[in-house]
């Protein structure tokens, strides 16, 4: 039996602009990256490709397994990052890796409002499977409310990651990056001397 699930999750985040703007910082994918995944858990593959497991779990109290998928995070106009899912696996369950399909979207992008800068982003979260046959006599709806509440969980989680990690990393980037820029004028003139 194919189920397909689907969840979808907003995002507004207000961002005090420092001496360098929160565009520069986007056009480094790897970044936002660790903003959204523990370090533990992400492998950098190319400069905008990355493989993010994520943290095991559990459907109906029966299977337990470990989603892991490669996405590409692509930088485009004006600090607007775009995500793409290219391949995916479960670990831990080869009926269902083999029968298994995941496709996430997303966009995040800065916008500003009366002086004001936000980052607005949406993700979307696509699971299509064939289910193991434990599985058949469950009442479809009820197999889509649990799966479709899996997926918002699972993009939940990445909201408050983001919420709770992208400001803060933003401010210590933006602190650092300026440090470097105010002293290469000083550096210079030490070279020319």
């Amino acid at each position: 039996m194919d189920v397909k699930f689907t969840a979808s999750e907003s995002v507004e985040i207000r961002v005090q602009q420092k001496e360098i703007p929160i565009q520069h910082y986007l056009r480094q994918p790897q970044r936002l990256v660790k903003a959204i995944a523990s370090p533990s858990l992400m492998e950098q593959l190319s400069e905008e490709r990355f493989r993010l497991k994520m943290s095991p779990l559990n459907f109906m109290e029966i299977y337990h397994f470990q989603p892991t998928v490669v996405l590409r995070v692509t930088p485009g106009p004006q600090g607007t990052v775009y995500l793409q899912s290219e391949d995916c696996e479960i670990r831990g369950i080869d009926y269902i890796n083999d029968r298994f399909s995941l496709h996430v979207t997303g966009k995040l992008a800065p916008y500003e409002i009366n002086g004001e800068t936000y980052l607005k982003g949406k993700a979307n979260l696509e699971v299509k499977v064939e289910l193991p046959p434990l599985l058949w006599l469950t009442p479809r709806p009820f197999l889509e409310i649990a799966g479709n509440g899996l997926l918002k969980s699972v993009l939940l989680r990445i909201k408050q990651r983001l919420l709770s990690h992208l400001v803060q990393d933003y401010s210590q980037w933006a602190q650092e990056d300026a440090q470097v820029v105010n002293t290469l004028p000083e550096s210079s003139e030490n070279l020319l001397a």
